[in-house]
């Protein structure tokens, strides 16, 4: 009886008890609510200044380009380094970026082409998190609690969805675009103490004499070679091509067929995050991994359809309500994403298949490359419908791949 008593794991702590699980987490909570809060400030400063629908879709598009350029040989390369001293320097190179654009807006200095060149350069710290934080995320919890894990990560990027347009609209509204700026460096700072406070350490790899692109190659055939994996990833790509896009419109469609000033649009964006924090906190508490699939093919669905409905309403208040609606479809398919791929992923090559499924999301700059162009040729609301028509047909294309997940 003793041995079989002193045989058992012992008890671990609640997800939310655990210091370096809460230092992770909040690190995440930081930089999703300043992504959020920047690009609607962004968008709303960007559009005023060149009235383009398409330079809106761009600076979006060029916080996920680093994704799809970078993120496969961020996860082999990043291998080789201890995690969480690759943690502190991204959070310091997005804190460098945020005091550099707070001081040129402060001065009457910033122009277009500065915020591109920060969205880009944000983008670079943007592609190292699943290969990094999150990777980190799921070791300290551990593959029996990732869902759950995922479930509070992903819920407070949803989260952020609701605080970052609601206080970017009205800092813009009140202050000014340089009193966005100024509060993401009040944010990234504190991610940067709580960066420094994580304990847990993974011993880097080394590698000894596999080179990168080695390790990038052993990532990518793994994957071919795996249906699970190939199916989750399909569905990843027509998300970020025919889905995402359509973030970088509502700010345009919330100013042109809604009539709503940069307070208003704000607050529109952030009933997309309001739904998708609401259904986190639901898969968190009731979904099992043999819902995993259905929870994440079903959000997808789910979310093409809304975002086409969004875009054809005239009533802020039914706007809202869709892209409340349309938050559920975020949240699962964010959630169950990052956890699908990391549970089938063996654990010896977790960050280079979290790096493939970083340049699946990068692939996002083809949706808003076309979305753009399609928003300055038929408008943004027209463009809009059709993009999400198009993701439902290439789901209805694509089954004889996800239908292995």
């Amino acid at each position: 009886m003793t041995e079989a008593v002193q045989a058992r794991p012992p008890a671990r702590a609640p997800l939310m008890r655990q210091p370096d699980f809460l230092r992770l987490w909040f690190v995440g909570l930081v930089v999703f609510v300043v992504r959020w809060l920047e690009m609607l400030a962004v968008g709303v400063f960007v559009y005023q200044q060149t009235g383009s629908a398409f330079l809106v879709a761009m600076m979006t598009m060029l916080r996920l380009l680093p994704m799809g350029l970078f993120g496969a040989w961020f996860g082999a390369a990043l291998e080789r380094i201890e995690r969480r001293t690759t943690l502190i320097i991204v959070v310091v190179m997005m804190l460098a970026s945020s005091v550099v654009l707070a001081l040129l807006a402060w001065t009457g200095h910033l122009a277009v082409w500065h915020l591109a060149a920060a969205s880009f350069w944000n983008g670079m710290g943007w592609a190292t998190d699943n290969s990094v934080r999150r990777v980190m995320i799921g070791e300290v919890a551990g593959p029996d609690r990732m869902s759950q894990a995922m479930s509070i990560d992903v819920g407070s990027n949803n989260a952020s969805r609701m605080l970052g347009p609601t206080v970017g609209g009205l800092l813009l509204a009140g202050v000014g675009i340089e009193g966005a700026f100024l509060v993401g460096v009040v944010l990234y700072l504190l991610a940067v103490v709580a960066a420094f406070g994580v304990r847990y350490r993974n011993p880097g790899t080394g590698g000894g004499r596999v080179s990168v692109l080695s390790r990038m190659a052993e990532g990518f055939a793994l994957v071919r070679r795996d249906r699970k994996l190939i199916g989750t990833l399909v569905v990843t790509v027509i998300y970020n091509v025919f889905g995402w896009p359509f973030v970088s419109m509502v700010p345009v469609i919330g100013k042109d067929n809604l009539h709503l000033d940069p307070a208003g649009v704000g607050i529109l964006a952030s009933m997309d995050g309001l739904g998708a924090f609401a259904g986190a906190i639901l898969i968190a508490l009731y979904v099992r991994p043999p819902m995993y699939k259905w929870i994440y093919v079903g959000s997808v669905v789910i979310y093409l359809v809304l975002l086409s409905a969004f875009a054809l309403l005239a009533n802020p208040l039914l706007a809202g309500i869709t892209l409340l609606l349309l938050g559920f479809g975020s949240s699962g398919f964010g959630i169950m994403q990052a956890t699908l791929v990391y549970l089938a992923a063996p654990p010896d090559m977790r960050s280079r298949v979290m790096g493939v499924l970083s340049v699946c999301i990068g692939v996002g700059p083809i949706g808003f490359l076309l979305l753009g162009g399609m928003a300055e040729w038929i408008g943004a609301q027209a463009a809009t419908v059709a993009t999400g028509v198009e993701g439902l047909l290439a789901m209805a294309l694509t089954y004889r791949w996800w239908r292995h997940i």
